[in-house]
């Protein structure tokens, strides 16, 4: 039987706003240094009350890494300083490269009903901070789903789960190789994932209840797992919803200063300067 990944960190989510207002709960990311390399972040936000989000995120810059929104339920529109407009829908993902520099909005295109999912931040290598930026929309349809031993499926967004792989392929197309699954788990039922030596790895609870090797983590809480083995969980009686995220870690110091996060202090003067002359957005 292969080793098995153990839980060595529980990073509770914390109640916080971003945008104009709009409310969530910050897991990763919630205090400077609080990461686990190459993830940077993690938001879930969670609302059937509209001032909760109605104000969206109005238009704001990002450089040196990635934001991947994944949305349950509700509606939200990308425009971004490209000339990009996208409609991101229920099960839908949008994975954004902010490389040498993007500006963009994200605001709700609903006025009533929940407002509900996630954003998490990726870092990008050194190398490819300064890249042209980039964003792909992918529907809910493009998102393969595997059924699982016992009941239960797990939505494949990135990376590969045994035969299947996501939209977003992870090695080859990305530094990081990420894997990034949506599994949900009936009452009782075990879920194993194999998960490559040496990448760091985390799970969030969303829904219900998870043991990871017999150990439980708490609801809205990042599970931080063991370097190397498998992930072997079991859902509890009221069944579990829970992300899966895995990636190569990058080793690079990390420089985050808000919405810009590179290797040194004087990139982030740079990365500010750029952006009060009107350069941010140049090509390089």
């Amino acid at each position: 039987m292969n080793a098995s990944r153990t839980l060595v960190r529980v990073i509770e989510s914390l109640p916080t706003s971003d945008g104009a207002g709009v409310k969530l709960r910050r897991s990763l990311g919630s205090q400077r240094g609080l990461y686990l390399d190459p993830f940077l972040m993690l938001d879930e936000f969670y609302s059937d009350d509209p001032d909760d989000y109605l104000a969206g995120f109005p238009p704001h810059p990002h450089r040196g890494f990635e934001t991947v929104t994944y949305m349950l339920d509700g509606h939200l529109r990308h425009e971004d300083h490209l000339g990009h407009r996208g409609d991101l829908g229920p099960g839908g993902v949008q994975w954004m490269t902010a490389g040498r520099g993007i500006i963009h909005s994200e605001m709700p295109q609903q006025t009533q009903g929940r407002m509900r999912g996630f954003q998490l931040w990726i870092n990008l290598p050194a190398r490819e901070k300064m890249k042209p930026a980039a964003y792909r929309d992918i529907p809910a349809g493009q998102i393969p789903t595997v059924p699982l031993p016992g009941g239960g499926e797990a939505r494949v967004i990135a990376g590969r789960f045994g035969e299947t792989r996501g939209p977003v392929n992870g090695r080859g197309e990305l530094s990081t190789d990420p894997l990034y699954l949506d599994v949900h788990l009936p009452a009782g039922a075990a879920f194993e994932a194999p998960l490559p030596s040496g990448y760091n790895a985390f799970a969030y609870l969303y829904e219900g209840s998870l043991s990871i090797d017999g150990k439980a983590l708490p609801l809205r809480a990042a599970g931080v797992l063991s370097a190397d083995g498998e992930l072997r969980a079991r859902a509890g009686e009221t069944g579990a919803r829970f992300l899966l995220l895995a990636a190569r870690p990058l080793r690079e110091p990390v420089v985050q200063y808000g919405p810009f996060v590179m290797n040194t202090r004087e990139e982030i003067e740079q990365a500010l300067a750029d952006y009060r002359d009107g350069r941010f957005t140049q090509a390089a």
